[in-house]
């Protein structure tokens, strides 16, 4: 009776976290739901009530307005070119900063990693006025360059900190096996660690991407016309002064969400693999 009780309660338990679990996808899910169902229908049928989820016109007018309209059609382009070089370059000078942290010693070691480390817990709402009279004055307001090295101030702690974790974790054996052999360092971290650590390397890109992808702030600050503004400010562009376009808002938002959607679903294996991957130093 009492192993029954038991097997009994385990039932009741494992439905019970099934529920919250259903429970709390349905509460993350259903906004979603709503964007995507209301990126198909008019303005006028997004706040009839009561409200339905479906609609009997149908229709993809929402998509073509975006998708036919060049200054629109920007907004992702430029997304795209800041996103895709943030990432490169973080990649590239968190992988060459990682490996000297990870593998040498020398002077100033802990106080950059102090820096690096504090950076993170910066607000970067405090840093807006000092980034944008540094932009100005060098020239590079409403410009690709202000845009992208702007980015990677907020990019690059963390892709340092996570690629260290990640070469701590690899053995020194490696890097000695190919010095033996008569290469240098760069030898050994292009040839021998950087295909070895794709995982990482991986989740820290899409990681990067994201951040680069979705940032707001200083999208709005550091761009002036529209040729320069990325995804996130042409959302906020549909805002009227006299009205909505709420269906134009909802289907640029679901396109602005496919590109890190994309991502995550064919990287998803390496990501999880790569944030895990370097916690614990072997």
């Amino acid at each position: 009776m009492l192993a029954l009780d038991r097997r009994r309660v385990r039932a009741l338990m494992r439905i019970g976290v099934v529920l919250a679990l259903l429970a709390g996808a349905g509460f993350a899910g259903l906004p979603i739901l709503w964007m995507l169902a209301s990126s198909f229908k008019s303005n006028t049928e997004i706040f009839e009530y009561p409200p339905r989820l479906l609609t009997d016109s149908f229709s993809f007018d929402a998509y073509l307005a975006i998708l036919s309209d060049p200054v629109k059609v920007r907004f992702f382009i430029n997304s795209y070119v800041v996103s895709l070089a943030v990432t490169v370059l973080t990649l590239i000078v968190a992988i060459l900063a990682a490996y000297a942290f990870s593998r040498f010693d020398f002077r100033f070691k802990k106080p950059l990693n102090m820096i690096i480390v504090s950076v993170q817990a910066v607000p970067p709402i405090t840093l807006l006025i000092p980034y944008f009279g540094l932009v100005v004055t060098l020239g590079l307001y409403n410009t690709y360059p202000g845009l992208i090295l702007t980015y990677m101030v907020f990019t690059l702690p963390y892709a340092i900190i996570m690629m260290t974790g990640y070469f701590n974790t690899l053995p020194r054996e490696l890097d000695e096996a190919v010095r033996v052999d008569g290469a240098g360092s760069m030898t050994a971290l292009w040839r021998v660690l950087v295909p070895i650590s794709i995982p990482g390397i991986v989740s820290v890109g899409v990681y990067t991407f994201m951040i680069a992808w979705n940032e707001y702030l200083f999208a709005l600050t550091l761009t002036r016309t529209d040729d320069m503004r990325t995804v996130p400010i042409g959302i906020q562009l549909l805002m009227g002064q006299h009205s909505y376009e709420w269906n134009e808002m909802m289907a640029m938002s679901i396109l602005g969400s496919i590109p890190v959607l994309i991502l995550f679903l064919f990287f998803q294996k390496y990501f999880i693999g790569g944030l895990t991957a370097g916690s614990v130093k072997s």
